[in-house]
């Protein structure tokens, strides 16, 4: 019963960092971001103390070192990469039309309103 009204502070504490965001719309955005931020700690500082909490943030930490291992393409992979779908696009799109016209011949040839 104690980590559900933690779990409930923890998602109240980050409704009133976002209610302050837009409570404080007349405000500097620095201080905006920072109302967003405080309860966006504090909530998290909650959180820390469940149970579910903490298998959450371990799994949040392990989802960001996995994202670190990830080996993103070059320029010129992407370049390339980026021309061979443009490429497959137009030969589907011409055969694709290449099709359409052979069935539209064929159902008028069928209903017999060919030429």
């Amino acid at each position: 019963m104690v980590n559900k009204i933690k779990m409930l502070a923890a998602v109240l504490l980050l409704v009133a960092g976002l209610a302050g965001f837009y409570l404080l719309a007349d405000k500097a955005l620095v201080l905006r971001i920072l109302a967003v931020m405080a309860g966006l700690v504090a909530a998290i500082a909650v959180l820390r103390t469940t149970p579910l909490g903490q298998q959450a943030l371990s799994f949040v930490g392990d989802a960001v070192l996995e994202a670190r291992k990830v080996v993103w393409p070059t320029r010129k992979e992407t370049i390339q990469t980026t021309l061979v779908v443009f490429a497959l696009v137009v030969v589907m799109a011409a055969f694709l039309a290449v099709v359409d016209i052979g069935f539209a011949y064929m159902v008028k040839s069928l209903m017999g309103r060919g030429a």
